[in-house]
């Protein structure tokens, strides 16, 4: 698996049909030819059970969409946190808005990928849950107010104040922890907007998974984060 660095694009898969099985290592390919070409970082946070297989045969870095805070033992149903490290995930997405969580619960996930050598990308809504989070130490926070994910109107364009309050408010709490920006990224402008405004990259989704072309897309995004 390569290293994570920013700037980071960060395609979640979500349970898209286009993302799912073989269509899932095809993608994860098609990300890790991106980033070898743009030199830039191209990670994917793919189904559970493409986790192992994507990162066998790609080389890239590679996230889970949920952990649960549990340890091994009688706990049926449940994510734990050894078997997507074990499966070759470097990471995990904590609280994304399809998969929401008490701020209680978000710590105990964070502590428990924490001890397992997962890295964190909690996702916020606002500034004052980003803050909130903050405080609980994840390796990365990503804002998406939820009621622009999946529109193909970009937060860096309809709140910038949201993007630019929460980078404020976060680094009076959390200096190190790297901010990235979600909700309607569909091109390579909005990419170049999320990181003028201060992020270190970008949570996309439906730009990407439902693009006609993924590598044309991921490229434009890529050569964007460059530029700026």
């Amino acid at each position: 698996m390569s290293a994570v660095r920013t700037p980071i694009i960060l395609v979640n898969f979500k349970a898209y049909i286009e993302a799912t099985g073989k269509r899932a290592l095809d993608l994860a390919r098609t990300a890790e030819k991106v980033g070898l070409e743009s030199d830039v970082c191209i990670a994917v946070a793919p189904q559970f059970a493409d986790i192992g297989i994507i990162s066998q045969k790609v080389n890239i870095p590679v996230f889970a969409q949920h952990i649960d805070p549990v340890k091994p033992g009688s706990f049926t149903g449940h994510i734990l946190p050894e078997d997507v490290r074990s499966a070759g995930a470097v990471g995990t997405l904590v609280n994304h808005s399809e998969r929401r969580l008490k701020l209680a619960d978000i710590d105990e996930v964070i502590t428990r990928a924490r001890e397992v050598n997962l890295l964190t990308v909690a996702c916020t809504n606002n500034v004052a849950v980003s803050a909130a989070t903050a405080a609980l130490g994840p390796d990365m926070i990503a804002v998406e107010p939820p009621e622009l994910i999946g529109t193909g109107i970009p937060v860096s364009k309809a709140k910038p104040e949201v993007v630019t309050n929460t980078i404020a408010s976060v680094r009076k709490i959390n200096s190190e922890v790297v901010i990235l920006c979600g909700a309607g990224i569909t091109n390579g402008e909005d990419v170049a907007a999320a990181i003028k405004l201060g992020t270190e990259g970008v949570l996309v989704a439906s730009g990407i998974v439902k693009a006609k072309d993924p590598h044309m897309v991921m490229s434009e995004f890529a050569e964007a984060a460059k530029r700026v």
